[in-house]
């Protein structure tokens, strides 16, 4: 019998129900320990987290370089929270850079060349953020986090 099978389980008086997923301290976890859906959460925090800051990214008043601070302090956490333990696949690595895009458009606007107006594309909004996108950075956390689970072990042996 799996896990799957049970539906209630009772000890002593208590009763427990078994669910697909459920939110524990803002992760979505799943019996499968898929993360397609705690990624489609994280991606539409984020966009709550623009259009809460959408009127300073829109401002003119404002140097792209803020507005980038804006994005990398206000927004970009909202969508790693947890990030660390993440195992992305291709279509949730393409799904965050889509993210990531989307926002950076905005914050860098349209160019005009030869007066002719367009949306700036991949590769200049790579250059936007120094080749450091969002993937990148969940990455590089992850090994981070690996890094302090090493020294965390060393520690308890001495």
């Amino acid at each position: 019998m799996g896990i799957k099978d049970i539906t209630h389980l009772k000890i002593d008086n208590l009763a427990f129900e078994n669910i697909e997923n459920f939110n524990y301290l803002g992760s979505i976890l799943n019996a499968d320990n898929k993360m397609n859906i705690e990624i489609a959460e994280r991606i539409a925090k984020g966009n709550k987290a623009y259009y809460a800051n959408a009127k300073l990214i829109k401002s003119k008043f404002l140097k792209k370089n803020t507005k980038m601070k804006i994005y990398k302090m206000m927004i970009r956490p909202v969508v790693m929270y947890s990030s660390e333990t993440w195992t992305l696949t291709a279509k949730e690595e393409n799904n965050l850079r889509i993210f990531e895009r989307q926002i950076l458009s905005k914050i860098s606007g349209p160019v005009n060349i030869d007066n002719i107006w367009r949306i700036r594309n991949k590769l200049e909004l790579d250059k936007l953020i120094e080749g450091a996108d969002i993937v990148r950075f969940i990455k590089a956390q992850r090994i981070k986090c690996l890094g302090h689970i090493q020294r965390i072990e060393k520690a308890r042996s001495y």
